[in-house]
Formats: C-alpha cells, structure tokens, sequence
C-alpha cells in the first residue's frame, strides 16, 4: 500500500525543511527540482531536444545547459510568447517518467516489507513539486493528500535577501514568477505555517506521518 503525497509551497517558505523531516521519518522524497536537473544533465535527450527547439545558444561552452540563457530567454522581460510552454512540453514529460521510475522502485523495494503484501506500514512517497498549483490539471498523479507550507511573502522576502543573498528586487521578482498562497491553497487540504518554530513545526509534520502509516504516538 503506498499514500502519495503532493507537497508544495512557496519560495523561501519551508518547504525544503518540511521535506527533510519527512524523509527523516522514512518517506521516499521525490524531489522535482533535483528531476528537473537531471533530465537536462549533459548527454541527455531532454538537453538534446532543448538543442533541438531553442538553438546552440541554450548550451554553454562545455555543452551543458545554459541556465542563465534559459532563465533569461524563458522568464525574462524579453522572452518571446510561448517559451515556457515550449520548455515545459519537453521537460514535464521527462520529469513525470522520471517520477513514476522512483515510485515503481520504492513498490519494489517494500514488497515484502512495510508497504508489500506482508507489511503493516504504508509506504509513504512524498512528491516535493514547487510549482505544484501551475501543473495539478495536468501531472500524471493523483494525490492521496496535497500539503502546502507557507509563510507571509515578508518572511520570505527577508529569508532570500539574509539566507540567499538576493536583494530584493530580485526576491519579489521570484515571488512574482509563483502561483500566489491563495491557488496554493486551493489546491491543499494541508497548510503547514513556517513562521511558528521549528520544534513546533516539526511536531505538526510527525503527527500528519503518524496519521498518514496509522502509527500512534506513545
């Protein structure tokens, strides 16, 4: 038995923490952004097929991805109509296959263990999906729950500029490239607030984990 989890928030929310703590309490995090840096890797076919559709300038000197020219050529002020989709069309497929291989060899792996036929335990497999609102009509995944960590958009701006090094042009300007708190949730019938402190935070998440594997704290 596994519960899926889609997990998601906005940046500098706590998000990253909460996904840690529950990888510490034994869910398989699948983490999109680290996804989506591994389909684009140097001799893949997602890098070739960005090539392909954006020209030789999207590649760097070493033939990697130029993620500033990418940034800049997507997101920019001056990009043209359309690009995101484009870059989107080629990367999303490649990240959900990605995905559904992680959740395939976690199945596997628990077989006969807690989340197989002889287990107790479900398995818990967390999706820690950023920009979760923008793609839930179209992800290949059905979510046994959706959480959502958040924070006020000053805590999270002042977050960027000490922890980041952003200033905060350029913290807003990410903030702006985000679905707002109220579409996230929409989309959630979990909202974890990370302006409480940590241990408080924390004891929220053990308690969704403990609710999630039907494990009774002692």
């Amino acid at each position: 038995m596994m519960i899926r989890i889609g997990l998601t928030g906005g940046i500098a929310a706590g998000k990253s923490t909460v996904s840690r703590r529950l990888a510490e309490l034994g869910a398989t995090v699948i983490d999109y952004d680290l996804l989506a840096r591994r389909v684009v890797a140097p001799g893949s076919i997602g890098l070739s097929r960005i090539a392909d559709e954006f020209g030789p300038d999207a590649l760097d000197g070493d033939g990697g991805l130029d993620r500033g020219w990418m940034a800049e050529h997507v997101f920019g002020p001056g990009a043209p109509a359309g690009a995101r989709e484009r870059l989107d069309e080629i990367e999303h497929p490649l990240i959900y296959a990605e995905a559904r291989r992680m959740e395939d060899e976690t199945i596997d792996s628990d077989g006969n263990g807690r989340g197989g036929a002889g287990g107790t335990t479900p398995s818990v497999v967390v999706h820690d999906v950023p920009l979760l609102a923008e793609v839930i009509g179209t992800i290949p995944f059905r979510f046994d729950h959706v959480v959502t960590v958040e924070a006020p958009v000053d805590v999270r701006i002042a977050r960027m500029i000490e922890t980041r090094g952003m200033s905060r042009e350029q913290a807003e300007g990410r903030i702006r490239h985000q679905s707002d708190e109220a579409t996230r949730r929409r989309i959630a019938d979990i909202v974890i607030d990370s302006t409480q402190s940590v241990e408080q935070m924390f004891d929220d998440v053990d308690r969704l984990y403990a609710d999630w594997t039907c494990r009774k704290e002692q």
